[in-house]
């Protein structure tokens, strides 16, 4: 069984024994760097509360860039901006109504990330 070093550090493993089968079959079931990539940018969308802001507000219903603006008291150049990010990584959706278009989440996971992280906060 491998060592492992007490101190005030975190521990470190100085085995030089490699578990292969925990290895490969861990490494069977690990997504390519690509995703991991992707899957970062979708993760520093949420690292805004700016961004969180207006997707709470959207999970609550359509909105239009000057009701967010009016709701979140900023500009709608701001707001703007900050769904042009979101809707780039198809996090929120919207529709034209006439010259007013409409912003909505993209769809229910969006929703489920961001009841998982209030959840989280509340435990």
């Amino acid at each position: 069984m491998a060592s492992v070093r007490k101190s005030n550090r975190s521990p470190v493993c100085d085995c030089d024994v490699i578990h292969e089968a925990v290895v490969n079959r861990v490494r069977r079931r690990m997504a390519s760097r690509n995703e991991y990539g992707k899957l970062a940018t979708l993760y520093k969308m949420f690292a805004d509360s700016t961004r969180i802001r207006i997707l709470h507000a959207l999970e609550h219903g359509e909105m239009c860039v000057c009701d967010l603006a009016v709701l979140l008291g900023m500009t709608k150049s701001a707001i703007s901006h900050q769904l042009k990010s979101l809707r780039l990584l198809n996090l929120v959706s919207f529709r034209k109504e006439g010259q007013i278009v409409f912003y909505s989440l993209a769809d229910s996971h969006v929703k489920d990330i961001l009841d998982k992280g209030f959840e989280h906060l509340d435990d």
